[in-house]
């Protein structure tokens, strides 16, 4: 009850001393707060306002000068000459072209022949000297004997006489390396049989 009455009586004194203190506080700072007046000058900043005018530099040019500019000098005409046709004919210029008479061919007088030959060396390899014969200082010569087949190549290589028998080996290596045009016969390429062909082995000095 007590707290009742001190709330009731407590709540209109504060809410006075509060509106008291406002009103002493607002006077206080219009009076002391307050700074003083000062007259201000008014000032004023001017632009200038006047545009400079720039002359441009015009080229005075009419349309009678442009009417006075002299034309090029039209291009040289160039005289064309034309070819004069011959009178004379072409027989009278370069004499009568002869007349030729056609060939007349036929199987009777036509003969394609193919004459016979023996067989012919292309390529011919010389033996190499056997070491051992040189070492030796051996000498001699050595007869061979082969065949040759329709397509030039040498078979059947036979040695027949070697005065060595250190010069058989190179003599045989030598033919097989040799090559031949072929015997023909009737126009057909045949075997040739029993060529023969010697080597000579010497040392050189």
């Amino acid at each position: 009850m007590g707290n009742l009455v001190r709330l009731i009586v407590g709540v209109p004194i504060a809410a006075f001393v509060t509106i008291v203190l406002f009103f002493v506080m607002t006077r206080l700072i219009l009076v002391e707060g307050a700074p003083p007046a000062e007259d201000v000058e008014d000032r004023q900043f001017s632009i200038n306002d006047e545009v400079a005018e720039i002359e441009a530099r015009r080229r005075d040019t009419t349309i009678e000068d442009v009417q006075q500019v002299d034309p090029p000098p039209p291009p040289p005409q160039i005289e064309r000459q034309r070819a004069e046709q011959p009178a004379e004919g072409l027989a009278t210029v370069m004499g009568a072209i002869p007349d030729f008479e056609a060939p007349q061919l036929n199987s009777d007088s036509v003969n394609f022949s193919v004459s016979d030959r023996d067989a012919q060396p292309l390529v011919r390899i010389e033996p190499q000297y056997p070491m051992r014969a040189a070492e030796r200082g051996v000498e001699g010569s050595c007869w061979v004997r082969f065949d040759v087949t329709p397509d030039g190549t040498p078979t059947n290589i036979d040695i027949y006489q070697c005065d060595s028998s250190l010069f058989e080996r190179a003599s045989i290596r030598a033919v097989e390396r040799w090559r031949y045009n072929p015997k023909v016969e009737d126009g057909v390429p045949v075997a040739r049989r029993g060529v023969e062909t010697r080597f000579d082995f010497q040392l050189s000095e």
